[in-house]
């Protein structure tokens, strides 16, 4: 009775083994094939702008930026050739790319889904500049798709640095942080179209309803001298009318001088 025991539990541990070697085996043989078989296609998702339905770059430049950084071609390319990180890194150069993530499935598809940059203002200097920035003050070329409709700066704006957020003196520091002031308030972010900079470094907004110019000088006293401008759109120029004023200027502390027409 005791040998019929034994040979069951002998039979058991033989019947498991075999079943490992089998499973380690098949599992060997379905990443030696998968390794070896051939990327069926590239797969690209591009995540649209806050907007919902426009972007600056398309899935055809993605899939034209894959195959050009590779010498084989993508489309058919071993699957173990494939270096996902290289992938990734190739489409996370292009200025228009905020982040890219990649993997391929169980069919064999390069799949790559692309999170884009969002541009929250637009750069037209008196030397011809002409570009974006997005919300970490990353540069941005103009798209042949599409162009947002964002704050656009103009006039004596320096040139573009790349650690021009760690110069605290530095116009475009203060360009870039009023329109992060400006687009974080419900007032003034659906109000505000352009911001013009002059030679001195001074600030002079242009709403979208009216023709008046707000002059606000530079960023000394900001909150306060937003403030006062809200305080006259709501309370005086309901009265006033909205086309009597020239010019509004919050320049010096405390005060609120205006220039009829």
């Amino acid at each position: 009775m005791e040998q019929q025991n034994n040979y069951k539990i002998d039979r058991r541990k033989l019947t498991l083994t075999i079943g490992v070697i089998v499973t380690a085996a098949l599992i060997l043989w379905v990443t030696f094939r998968k390794k070896h078989s051939e990327v069926k296609d590239i797969l690209v998702e591009v995540q649209h702008l806050q907007d919902g339905q426009n972007d600056l770059i398309k899935e055809t430049d993605i899939k034209q930026i894959i195959r050009k950084g590779f010498d084989k071609k993508m489309d058919s390319a071993p699957i173990g050739d494939v270096d996902i990180a290289r992938v990734e890194g190739m489409i996370k150069q292009d200025p228009f790319v905020e982040n890219a993530e990649s993997f391929i499935d169980v069919s064999g598809n390069l799949n790559v889904k692309v999170t884009q940059k969002e541009p929250i203002l637009r750069i037209i200097d008196n030397n011809g500049q002409n570009y974006y920035l997005d919300k970490k003050g990353f540069r941005i070329p103009l798209s042949k798709y599409f162009a947002p409709r964002v704050t656009i700066i103009t006039g004596a704006v320096p040139p573009y640095m790349i650690d021009f957020l760690s110069k605290k003196n530095y116009v475009l520091n203060h360009v870039f942080t009023l329109v992060q002031t400006l687009n974080s308030d419900p007032f003034f972010e659906p109000m505000i179209q352009q911001i013009i900079v002059d030679a001195t470094g001074e600030f002079t907004l242009i709403p979208i309803i009216g023709d008046q110019k707000i002059r606000i000088g530079t960023l000394d006293d900001l909150n306060g001298k937003l403030e006062r401008i809200k305080i006259f759109y709501k309370e005086a120029l309901p009265y006033e009318g909205w086309q009597k004023y020239k010019t509004i200027s919050v320049k010096y502390k405390g005060q609120i001088v205006c220039k009829k027409k």
